[in-house]
C-alpha cells in the first residue's frame, strides 16, 4: 500500500517553514506529476527573489525524496472513467485533483489531502486525515 500526497499538504508546509512530516506513515509515499507542476507554478509565481530560491530548494527536496507517480496511457484511462463517472452524477473536481486521484487509484493508494470536499467525491478513493 502507498500513499499519495496531495499538494495542499506541500503547500501548507512551505508556508509554515517545514518539510512535512512525512515518516509518520509505514507506508511508501508518492507523489503526482502534476504536484511537482502545481509546485514549480508556486516557484515561478513567488513575489521575492528570495522567495523563489527559498521554494526552489523545497521543490527540490521533495522530488529528490519522493518517488513521482507518471501521467501514463493507465493512468489516464482511470482518469476518464472517474471523471466521466462524476459527470454523470452532475459534479466534478478540480482538473489537477481527478488527476491524483487516478495516479493513486491506478495503483491501489491513498490520498493524504487537506481537500477532503474535493476528493471524497471520487468513488473508491481512500483519504488519509491529515
Amino acid at each position: 500500500m502507498g500513499i499519495v500526497v496531495d499538494t495542499c499538504v506541500f503547500v501548507q508546509a512551505e508556508r509554515a517553514g517545514i518539510f512535512p512530516a512525512l515518516e509518520q506513515f509505514e507506508e511508501n509515499i508518492y507523489i503526482s506529476a502534476i504536484t511537482v507542476s502545481e509546485l514549480l507554478v508556486g516557484v515561478h509565481r513567488a513575489n521575492t527573489a528570495e522567495r523563489r530560491i527559498k521554494r526552489k530548494a523545497f521543490v527540490d527536496a521533495i522530488v529528490t525524496e519522493i518517488p513521482i507517480l507518471d501521467f501514463t496511457a493507465q493512468v489516464a484511462k482511470i482518469h476518464a472513467e472517474i471523471c466521466a463517472a462524476l459527470l454523470d452524477k452532475g459534479q466534478t473536481i478540480g482538473a489537477h485533483d481527478l488527476q491524483i486521484a487516478a495516479a493513486a487509484l491506478t495503483h491501489n493508494y491513498n490520498v493524504l489531502t487537506y481537500n477532503h470536499s474535493e476528493f471524497s467525491r471520487v468513488p473508491g478513493l481512500l483519504l488519509i486525515n491529515t
